[in-house]
């Protein structure tokens, strides 16, 4: 039986993916570079600098700006992200995720976040769910972003476990990716055309129960 469930956050505990877009487009519009919402998802799951990375790459001004200034341009966006997320509440958390992370504490399962979001312990208050979280991977110790597995690793050791005897929760392709590389079982939230055949899928959230996460690891890890 699996020990641990480490969770992604945004579009699994709640959906926060629209207020980096909106962050996201309003820095491209002063700098010069128009996004839409089919290249936002390629930020999905991805860090804060990566995203960058790619949004400058996107515009062609890879070369143009100093690290300083690339770090005042990653501040620049997460001040604009931080003032639209000051309103989240108990009322945003995703249907099922509640309940799930009662039924996880009920049976002493240990529960960490593998956020690439370094807002994360700051979301989990406003949503009134940090007493859930026994451990927070905090993403500024990672060396590589999702899909690098290392955030996933990060977050199991951070409850004293590895990643193999955890299940790993994600919406996002790289963070599905991630999940498969640390040795986690990976369970997807969204579609096969997304995120690929050969995980386990539920549409929406109000699918993830104790009961299907423990039938996902017995099929993967062939118990009985």
């Amino acid at each position: 039986m699996f020990k641990g469930v480490l969770f992604d956050l945004d579009g699994v505990l709640t959906d926060t993916a629209e207020y980096h877009y909106q962050a996201w487009k309003q820095l491209g519009k002063e700098i010069g570079i128009t996004i839409d919402r089919a290249f936002n998802e390629e930020l999905k799951g991805v860090s804060r600098e990566d995203s960058l990375k790619l949004m400058l790459a996107h515009g062609g001004r890879s070369d143009v700006y100093t690290p300083e200034q690339f770090a005042e341009l990653a501040q620049r966006k997460n001040e604009y992200y931080v003032e639209m997320i000051q309103n989240v509440s108990p009322t945003d958390v995703y249907p099922g995720i509640l309940e799930l992370l009662k039924q996880l504490k009920e049976q002493n399962f240990k529960i960490s976040l593998a956020s690439a979001s370094k807002n994360g312990p700051f979301l989990l208050e406003k949503m009134a769910l940090l007493p859930y979280f026994d451990g927070i991977a905090d993403p500024a110790k990672v060396k590589k972003g999702k899909p690098d597995p290392e955030i996933f690793q990060l977050a199991a050791s951070e409850v004293g476990l590895t990643a193999q005897e955890c299940l790993g929760i994600e919406d996002a392709k790289a963070g599905i990716q991630a999940i498969v590389a640390s040795g986690a079982v990976p369970v997807g939230i969204g579609r096969e055309e997304d995120l690929g055949q050969d995980i386990a899928l539920v549409s929406s959230t109000e699918g993830l129960t104790l009961a299907y996460l423990t039938s996902v690891w017995q099929t993967e890890r062939k118990e009985k």
